[in-house]
């Protein structure tokens, strides 16, 4: 399914932002499973559409529409631009949670086969009336969230798409809601997934599982906000030879692992009400298009981060980094061909081993693209690179001297005093007993800083605390 098309230099990095796919979500569910996933989902879209429509900065989801699959297809929203549209939406999953859930339809097999024809006309109707300064439009993603067994989904929509021109598509994902509650974590990546390649169809037809369960489901959501760009790779990492003799390349020249970009958190800068740089203290990259001008913006200049030294892990002091944390992973990009993509998750592997093996660290040096002419070379900027016991490495910004403030830190005395120990922890024991992992709290989103928004929501949404964290927290970490 790979028909993407390479975007030109002259393409910002948010061009490449604003330019994510459409969406298509069919609701592939039938009574009377409805009844028990009906819930969930409704309250999973509203949560992840409050935040995605809300977001400042250019948009990360360009389009959205959705069809409901019971009895027959029905389409209940066409595609409609999502930033800044809560309202539109919310009145589409209200429709959702008006839907019968009792009773029981004998479900057409040719039904789910022509909402994605419908779909995908629709869309094409669409992109062809985009006028103006936007970009057109050119492929759309399609997500079929079922309560149907996976696999046999994915054989009836390659046995009724087999004569569909599926040319506009660059991704058909089948997702499987089970009955429980998947223990998984939030970290993983849609394109970790199974996938079926099919050669009827000349596509890939990804299959996940997710769990009956709002945190799950919202988790798979959000992915959706991620950067999907894959035309080509966002990052060199250049590895002095010298310094991983057992993974590097006879000579003097560098390595180069190509990766992929990705963030980890969503700036709170780019929530409504920050625009005063209130919350911009811990966030010097706050705008998406800022934080992306890491990432390549043309085939020929790649955004380099050139390792200079390795250093103990316990030599890094936390309070040196600063900003958003990124995540690198091997590349996905599919103008590579196989043999090196192969080659390149390998050494990116071998790095990763041979970091965590020797509790190491990297100390990397960021370097600019050329200027144009007449501009200033920009000031580097330095990254620390953390492995992790995943295929990911982390990067941080790191402080340079010249940032630095002049700060006393005296050495901790080897004991207290024994009546404030005995205070202190006394205190302690009534708290929750200890974790092992960090779980967010899990919140349920309020009202968006916007009136049309507030207005949009139901006061019974603002932001509440659970009453007994403890039994409430995911398991996720």
């Amino acid at each position: 399914m790979h028909h993407r098309r390479s975007l030109g230099s002259g393409f910002s990095a948010a061009t490449k932002i604003n330019q994510q796919p459409p969406r298509l979500l069919i609701v592939h569910i039938p009574l009377p499973s409805w009844a028990d996933i009906c819930s969930n989902l409704c309250e999973a879209l509203q949560n992840f559409f409050s935040l995605a429509c809300s977001l400042m900065g250019p948009s990360r989801m360009s389009l959205f529409s959705l069809y409901m699959v019971q009895n027959q297809h029905e389409c209940i929203l066409p595609f409609v631009q999502v930033k800044e549209n809560f309202v539109r939406l919310q009145a589409c999953i209200s429709e959702l949670r008006m839907l019968q859930r009792e009773g029981y339809f004998r479900p057409q097999s040719i039904s789910l086969k022509l909402a994605v024809e419908d779909g995908l006309q629709q869309f094409k109707q669409y992109s062809r009336h985009v006028t103006g300064a936007t970009l057109p439009y050119t492929f759309l993603e399609i997500t079929v969230l079922t309560s149907h067994p996976g696999k046999e989904v994915v054989k009836q929509l390659e046995e009724g798409l087999k004569d569909i021109d599926l040319g506009r598509v660059r991704r058909l994902q089948v997702v499987e809601v089970t009955k429980g509650i998947l223990e998984q974590m939030d970290s993983e990546s849609p394109d970790e997934a199974g996938s079926d390649e099919n050669p009827i169809l000349g596509t890939d037809i990804d299959l996940q599982t997710i769990g009956n369960d709002v945190i799950d489901m919202e988790i798979f959501f959000k992915a959706w906000l991620h950067n999907s760009e894959t035309d080509q790779e966002h990052i060199h990492l250049l590895l002095p030879a010298q310094t991983f003799s057992n993974i590097s390349r006879a000579g003097d020249n560098p390595m180069c692992l190509k990766c992929d970009l990705q963030e980890r958190l969503l700036s709170p800068s780019l929530l409504p009400g920050t625009a005063d740089g209130t919350l911009r203290m811990d966030d010097p990259k706050g705008d998406i298009s800022t934080l992306y001008q890491m990432a390549s913006q043309s085939s020929s200049s790649h955004y380099k981060l050139q390792v200079i030294k390795a250093l103990k892990s316990s030599g890094l002091c936390e309070s040196l980094t600063y900003g958003l944390p990124f995540i690198l992973r091997p590349t996905s990009c599919w103008q590579l061909d196989w043999d090196e993509l192969e080659t390149n998750q390998q050494h990116f592997h071998a790095l990763c081993h041979s970091l965590l093996k020797r509790e190491w660290l990297l100390l990397a040096k960021g370097e600019p693209l050329s200027p144009g002419h007449g501009q200033r070379v920009p000031a580097s900027t330095f990254y620390v690179i953390v492995p992790s016991c995943s295929l990911t490495l982390l990067v941080k910004a790191i402080a340079t001297r010249e940032l630095l403030l002049p700060n006393v830190f005296p050495l901790l005395p080897e004991a207290p005093p024994e009546d404030s120990l005995k205070i202190v922890e006394a205190g302690q024991s009534q708290t929750n007993r200890v974790r092992a992992t960090v779980v967010p709290l899990p919140v349920t989103p309020g009202p968006c800083g916007t009136s049309k928004m507030r207005a949009a929501r139901n006061a019974s949404l603002e932001t509440r605390l659970p009453s007994q964290p403890e039994e409430e927290y995911s398991s996720q970490p």
